[in-house]
């Protein structure tokens, strides 16, 4: 058995495994998880990282934000101020929440590593296409927490585990840097936990807003 990196339940299961790698799920909260043991070192998962091409340009990447950020915008108070986590080498949310007139502060490990930007609150967080890559979900959740001001939001984008066999298929587990993997029920545990308001958009955009 393998202790749950995110609620840290002590009991979860074996789940999937293929070539490549083992998957295991908690039982009380339903993260799939990738053996730590076979996790990237840090210089890897750069260099995997590095081969990204965002382009703030690009109008496609841009309709692929939209589906966090038009939903986002509708629910938030003008001048809000945000944090985008995990925001990569070419931030391109933030540039269009800026263009709705909110104000954006960036971090990411290895592109934008601004401790100071964790050291303040936010009326909104937005994690797009980063819940999956974490290594310690239990520890940035409760920072996300943490940095949203009562009444804030949590814009998140990632797609989600349905069942063992739509998994055995899914294209998205096969990418060595994404680590685990959440499912409706997995979020709807984390909303009842920390009493939160939950809400799905689409297949793969979650929005959770904190108590006043």
């Amino acid at each position: 058995m393998q202790h749950c990196p995110l609620c840290h339940s002590p009991t979860s299961y074996p789940y999937f495994e293929d070539k490549q790698r083992a998957y295991w799920q908690c039982d009380q909260c339903e993260l799939v998880f990738v053996d730590p043991n076979q996790r990237l070192v840090a210089s890897a998962e750069k260099a995997h990282y590095d081969l990204h091409e965002n382009d703030p340009n690009d109008l496609g990447y841009r309709r692929f934000l939209s589906r966090v950020a038009a939903p986002l915008v509708q629910r938030l108070m003008p001048k809000s101020c945000g944090l985008d986590f995990g925001c990569g080498p070419g931030p391109t949310l933030s540039l269009m929440l800026q263009e709705q007139g909110h104000a954006m502060s960036l971090y990411d490990l290895y592109y934008y590593p601004d401790r100071q930007a964790l050291e303040r609150t936010y009326d909104f967080i937005t994690a797009t296409e980063v819940i999956e890559h974490l290594y310690d979900p239990a520890g940035v959740w409760q920072q996300w927490l943490n940095l949203v001001k009562p009444g804030g939001w949590i814009g998140l984008m990632t797609k989600m585990v349905i069942n063992v066999d739509a998994f055995a298929g899914w294209h998205y587990k096969n990418d060595p840097t994404h680590v685990v993997f959440f499912s409706r029920a997995t979020f709807q545990y984390l909303a009842e936990r920390d009493k939160l308001e939950l809400e799905f958009i689409g297949n793969d955009v979650i929005l959770l807003r904190k108590p006043q």
